[in-house]
């Protein structure tokens, strides 16, 4: 369909420019109403005055809202969906405003995007973000230290200079002292892998017997049959399975350290029979590399009677040696990681005992929150003996 529009220009008042318009919405409505553009003779100044006058009303009306029936033009008339043309509003993107959860969820996602976003070329600043990462991952908050406890483990430190106790002289770090090193660093593994659950006297005897049969020896042990072994080192606790760990942790020794033991945490702890008290406490003694605190049944023991620890946000008593460790590191300071091990068990073998705690003659029974609250006299006679399953060894 032509369509003829009237264009001023500078060399005749008007100039009429022909087009020819698509088949669309506009045509079909212009042609269903039987309305046909021709040629127009208008004035131009009387055409804009009304094309003026008309985007006036349309403003008018705008600015009073007035609502137009769906389906029917501005004057009222139904037309069909396909004869209405959208506005420009139609099409206009509006910025939503974020509500406050996908506000979070975007804050939260740029800055996992910021975090993990490194320079490609830049190897130095990546490994020093992994290196921050690492650290950050393992701090922990350091805990308020307990109430006297400086005060609690001065008395303990009196009372310890008193008398020997039996871990003074047996304790794990005496096995193969006169051995060389890398000698001796195995003896100790073999003594700390013993000593579960075994007094210190009974984890010396089967040490000594294991040395006089020159057992003391990666190479000896994976030669010699476990049985062998086994008879050796009775009455040590669990003594069959500690043969057969001690088998296993010699081979390993000789396959993979050349005769000689782990020398990192992790190493030690893969092997079998080596938690992580034995770890730490060979980590101290043969290695000189002091990682943790080597927790025991005494000074798990002793750790929750003065105090000293609790379960995380709670004021309830660890339940395992392990989360006194935890405890304990959260607060104690790194100088006394070391002592701390042998000072209590020695305590706790001669003064804090675990079934019959000597209160009367300890020299700290006034500021111990413990004192005198657990039975400090032997039980009857007619009491039924306990089970040894349930009793605490060294």
């Amino acid at each position: 369909m032509p369509l003829s529009l009237p264009f001023p220009s500078v060399s005749s008042p008007v100039k009429t420019l022909t087009l020819r318009m698509p088949l669309t919405r506009l045509s079909t409505r212009f042609r269903s109403s039987g309305t046909e553009v021709t040629k127009s003779h208008l004035n131009p100044t009387a055409e804009h005055k009304e094309e003026n006058q008309r985007r006036k009303r349309i403003r008018q009306d705008t600015k009073t809202k007035v609502q137009v029936p769906k389906g029917a033009d501005s004057s009222g008339t139904a037309i069909t969906k396909f004869d209405r043309l959208p506005d420009i509003e139609d099409f206009s993107y509006i910025k939503k405003s974020l509500s406050s959860k996908e506000q979070s969820t975007s804050i939260r996602l740029g800055t996992a995007i910021n975090a993990t976003t490194v320079s490609k070329g830049s190897k130095e600043q990546s490994t020093s973000i992994r290196l921050q990462t690492a650290i950050s991952a393992t701090t922990v908050s350091k805990v308020k230290a307990p109430e006297n406890w400086e005060k609690l483990l001065e008395g303990i430190k009196k009372i310890r200079c008193s008398e020997d106790a039996p871990v003074d002289t047996m304790g794990c770090e005496k096995a193969g002292s006169l051995l060389p090193p890398k000698e001796r660093r195995f003896a100790v593994l073999i003594s700390s892998m013993l000593s579960s659950q075994t007094k210190d006297e009974v984890t010396h005897g089967a040490v000594e017997r294991l040395s006089k049969n020159g057992l003391l020896d990666p190479e000896a042990i994976v030669k010699t049959d476990e049985a062998t072994i086994r008879d050796l080192i009775h009455p040590v606790g669990f003594y069959p399975k500690k043969a057969s760990f001690i088998k296993m942790a010699a081979q390993t020794c000789l396959e993979k350290y050349g005769g000689d033991i782990p020398s990192s945490l992790p190493d030690l702890l893969s092997l079998k029979g080596v938690g992580p008290k034995m770890a730490h406490l060979v980590m101290g003694i043969a290695w000189n590399d002091i990682q943790g605190i080597c927790v025991d049944t005494h000074v798990h023991r002793i750790s929750n009677r003065l105090g000293w620890v609790f379960k995380p946000g709670t004021k309830q008593k660890t339940s395992s040696p392990e989360e006194t460790r935890v405890a304990l590191e959260a607060w104690l300071p790194k100088d006394e990681w070391s002592p701390i091990n042998p000072l209590l068990v020695g305590f706790g073998q001669t003064v804090c005992a675990a079934r019959f705690p000597k209160c009367g003659i300890c020299e700290i029974n006034k500021i111990c929150p413990s004192a005198f609250k657990e039975s400090s006299s032997p039980r009857p006679k007619t009491a039924k003996p306990m089970k040894r399953s349930s009793m605490e060894e060294s």
